[in-house]
């Protein structure tokens, strides 16, 4: 692996089908150990119930607050600050409590690929 220095480009923004909108911080096979996703979601809005194939994904709560849902566990309230860790192949949504834009770091080891992303809903 190379020194890699990689700049915030907040206009490279995209809504992914999940409901929120992404911004891919680092995500290479460069470096497949880890990938790295800014995820917004806008005040109200929720994501889609979803699980990562073969992924473990961690949840850094930045700014906002939220429901967070994993596996059969009761909804929990997130806050700036929390982590939240979701087992590879378990259910997960998370949705926007508060009346600021929910922003959190998506932390995916192995890295992130849509192939592993299954939607769970109809």
């Amino acid at each position: 692996m190379k020194p890699m220095i990689l700049p915030f480009k907040p206009e490279s923004e995209y809504f992914f089908e999940e409901g929120c909108y992404i911004i891919e911080q680092l995500n290479s096979e460069a470096d497949p150990d880890l990938s790295i996703a800014r995820a917004r979601v806008s005040p109200g809005g929720q994501t889609r119930w979803h699980s990562l194939l073969n992924t473990v994904e961690r949840y850094q709560i930045l700014s906002g607050t939220g429901l967070v849902e994993v596996g059969d566990e009761p909804p929990t309230e997130v806050n700036p600050g929390d982590t939240v860790v979701i087992p590879a192949g378990m259910r997960q949504r998370i949705r926007n409590s508060g009346e600021e834009e929910l922003i959190f770091l998506a932390l995916c080891t192995p890295r992130f690929v849509p192939e592993h992303y299954q939607d769970l809903e109809d």
